[in-house]
């Protein structure tokens, strides 16, 4: 379970950090050009806000995963241990 609550405060400190970040630092887009690498980055990576929306999905995902990781151990408390270990392979492998 404490993996959960890492995870989850790691996701959201990474979340806060790029929306604090990102509202800071205002990038002026009228140098822009198609050949330099940086701009191809600024242009597709940071305006776009991808980094944060995808730390956002995360953070739900995460706060789910410890939603029913809680359930299943108030609801099961004997098997508890049995099925947060299948439960976690499920998750890891992603394929069953």
């Amino acid at each position: 379970m404490n993996i959960l609550i890492v995870n989850q405060s790691v996701t959201d400190m990474c979340a806060s950090f790029f929306m604090m970040v990102t509202k800071v630092v205002k990038m002026d887009m009228t140098g822009l050009s198609h050949d330099s690498i940086f701009d191809q980055f600024v242009c597709r990576i940071w305006l776009t806000s991808r980094p944060l929306w995808c730390l956002l999905i995360a953070s739900t995902y995460g706060i789910l995963v410890t939603a029913l990781s809680r359930y299943i151990a108030v609801i099961y408390p004997m098997k508890y241990k049995i099925v947060r270990i299948h439960y976690c392979v499920f998750l890891c492998r992603g394929d069953e």
